[in-house]
């Protein structure tokens, strides 16, 4: 899987490593139970201090993004290591590129968990709102579906799915223009992806089927020759179950 994604070449072995302890880890938290420590209630309504729900939140939505998203980027992250391989200390590069990337989700988690929290305080205030509790799953659920017909959605999925091209009109040389470069890519990312994964705040962080399944699908919408159609299914998909959701007040 990962050699097909990275074109047959091969990647620092920390890359697979990492993807593969993540799913480990994500895995190893599902069968202990562990990852109901994660869930909004374990982190928010259990009275944990604040500080700790945080880091125990940027441990596991880190965790979470490189098993999901890093298998996606596997392209991106193969072009940029051969083309940058003519510049000294070519391993730092790397780091400091994943590490912007790694920016732009963690800045996001930490948004989206903010408002998560705003939204369940609401909701809990709300007498309305609480006497419909699957109002919020069928919201989210019709959010991503609709965000997988949009012209920002296909925008932002040409620029990861050509690799090559992006790099050609923002490649430079240094550690600051591979800190840039992971931005603007992780920015991309984001853009084709953030609806997708703000359903794993809606189902719980950690949550291994949601995850596999929409790894999947980030992957394949990316890296697959019938990635376009597969995405407009899946769109079609998560809004018939919004349907669902909503007609049978049922939760996921």
């Amino acid at each position: 899987m990962i050699g097909t994604l990275a074109g047959g070449k091969s990647l620092p072995p920390a890359i697979p490593l990492a993807i593969g302890v993540s799913w480990g880890l994500i895995v190893a938290a599902q069968l202990t139970g562990a990852a109901e420590m994660v869930h909004h209630d374990g982190l928010i309504d259990n009275g944990l201090p604040v500080l700790a729900a945080l880091m125990l939140f940027g441990l596991s939505w880190q965790t979470m993004v490189m098993a999901m998203m890093l298998p996606s980027s596997l392209p991106m992250i193969r072009l940029f290591r051969m083309t940058s391989g003519s510049q000294p200390a070519q391993g730092r590069l790397l780091a400091t590129f994943l590490m912007g990337y790694a920016l732009v989700w963690a800045v996001f988690g930490f948004a989206a968990l903010g408002g998560d929290v705003l939204l369940h305080r609401f909701e809990h205030s709300s007498a309305w709102l609480s006497a419909r509790p699957w109002l919020l799953p069928s919201s989210a659920l019709a959010l991503a579906g609709m965000f997988q017909f949009s012209s920002l959605k296909d925008r932002c999925l040409r620029e990861c799915r050509h690799p090559g091209p992006f790099l050609l009109r923002h490649y430079r040389r240094g550690p600051g223009a591979a800190l840039e470069l992971g931005l603007r890519h992780g920015l991309f990312c984001l853009g084709c992806c953030w609806a997708l994964m703000l359903l794993m705040f809606a189902v719980g962080v950690a949550n291994l089927t949601w995850m596999a399944v929409l790894t999947a699908l980030m992957v394949y919408e990316k890296t697959g020759q019938l990635g376009e159609w597969v995405g407009r299914y899946a769109g079609g998909t998560l809004l018939l179950m919004a349907v669902v959701v909503g007609l049978t007040g049922s939760g996921f």
